[in-house]
């Protein structure tokens, strides 16, 4: 021992003498030197000096362990060098995706069940409330916003779904479709239940003075009630309030009119179509099957009042070209003058009245121009019969001359007779 003594504290730098700057360049001795201290040999200065170190040694440690870990032990077991890694601490984990909780809770599933963070739909059921419109943002369309919070009408608001429905009845069906639509948008949002059951209470007291511009009043607004009950506009105690205590005969034949709808296929149909589907929603084939139905009609009877009601019944102006295509190629399949006199006369009433539009007209005509060719494998005198409803129809002014001398014509050859050497005759 004392041979290893003198061995470390003789040296060639300082005569056994050990220095400051020496110590700070040996770290990783210094547990060594510790142990190997021997008292008598270091002079009160030395050991100071050799205390002050140990001690600014400790502190760098400790100031690099606080950065990293919270929770580590004493000071002086810092000095003993026990350091120990955290076992809670994220860096000593080896499964860095471990849903596992970091605190030692919990049993390791997703957090809420899978419902909550950010862009997710949230939990299988969860009904979210109706958010109000934000007029800030970029897509918001004023015109789009119901107004009638606006308006302040207080305890008269329920007036309002009663003037929309008498408005309606003098209207088409499309219009009290919209109408209807716009009672079950209004419904829980802008008028209550209590609403709407006091505005069809009115419109039933007033059915004495409706029917005196629409004699359908009471049919329509039972229709009206039905569907509003369909929607949930109005409760099925609606109906039951009624019972035997109606005494005016229009009224009951709107209750009437509502609980028979309401009675047929209640759990299946709701009553979307009670209006029909109006304009542009039908189908092509069925506003076809129309078309041809009121031209027959129109054949039998003669009456054009009764044609032009019904045209004007389907609300498809964008599509009565189909009504001069169909009109047209029925005098082409008939027999005799009776049917070309009278579409011509139909057609003419039409474009007088402003109901075909001259784009409307000229379209029909054409498609029958274009499928001419056809048309004559069946009716093999559709080109002369062609001819001669054009001629007319442009005599009554019916078509442009342009569209008459589009027209298209067979020619034909003739030959005097076989034997005059292939002379045509002029």
């Amino acid at each position: 021992m004392a041979t290893e003594i003198e061995a470390w504290t003789t040296g060639p730098q300082n005569n056994g003498v050990f220095s400051l700057e020496q110590g700070q360049g040996e770290e990783d001795g210094s547990e060594d030197l510790n142990e190997l201290e021997v008292n008598g040999n270091w002079t009160p200065q030395e050991k100071a000096l050799h205390e002050a170190r140990l001690k600014a040694k400790a502190k760098r440690r400790l100031r690099k362990s606080s950065s990293r870990d919270s929770n580590r032990e004493s000071f002086s077991d810092s000095v003993s060098g026990e350091l120990s890694t955290d076992p809670n601490s994220p860096k000593g984990k080896n499964a860095v995706n471990d849903r596992k909780s970091r605190t030692g809770k919990g049993r390791g599933l997703p957090k809420k069940g899978g419902a909550g963070g950010k862009g997710v739909w949230g939990a299988a059921g969860m009904v979210y409330e109706v958010e109000e419109p934000d007029a800030k943002d970029p897509n918001y369309d004023e015109s789009s916003q119901m107004l009638l919070k606006e308006l302040n009408l207080g305890h008269h608001k329920y007036e309002f779904s009663s003037l929309a429905v008498s408005l309606s009845l003098e209207g088409k069906a499309s219009h009290r479709e919209l109408t209807s639509r716009l009672l079950s948008d209004l419904s829980g949002k802008v008028l209550s239940e209590k609403d709407m059951s006091r505005a069809f209470d009115k419109m039933l007291k007033e059915l004495p003075d409706l029917i005196l511009d629409t004699p359908e009043a009471p049919l329509m607004l039972g229709q009206f009630i039905a569907r509003a009950i369909a929607d949930h506009a109005l409760p099925m105690s609606f109906l039951d309030c009624y019972k035997g205590k109606v005494d005016c005969d229009h009224a009951r034949a709107a209750l009437d009119r509502a609980l028979v709808l309401l009675s047929m296929k209640r759990e299946i149909m709701r009553l979307d179509n009670v209006w029909g589907v109006g304009g542009g929603q039908r189908p092509v084939k069925h506003l076809i099957k129309e078309m041809n139905l009121l031209l027959k009609e129109y054949l039998v009877s003669g009456e054009l009042s009764e044609a032009e009601h019904c045209l004007r019944d389907l609300e498809v102006p964008h599509f009565h070209h189909e009504l001069v295509y169909e009109a047209v190629v029925m005098v082409l399949e008939s027999t005799g003058d009776t049917a070309l006199q009278m579409m011509v006369k139909l057609l003419k009433a039409f474009w007088q009245t402003g109901l075909i539009t001259l784009d409307q007209m000229n379209r029909g005509f054409q498609r029958v121009y274009d499928e001419l060719p056809e048309i004559n494998l069946d009716a093999p005198l559709a080109h002369s019969i062609m001819e001669t409803f054009v001629d007319l129809c442009y005599q009554e002014s019916v078509i442009t001359k342009q569209l008459r001398d589009s027209c298209p014509t067979r020619g034909r050859k003739r030959f005097v007779s076989e034997g005059d050497g292939g002379i045509v005759k002029s």
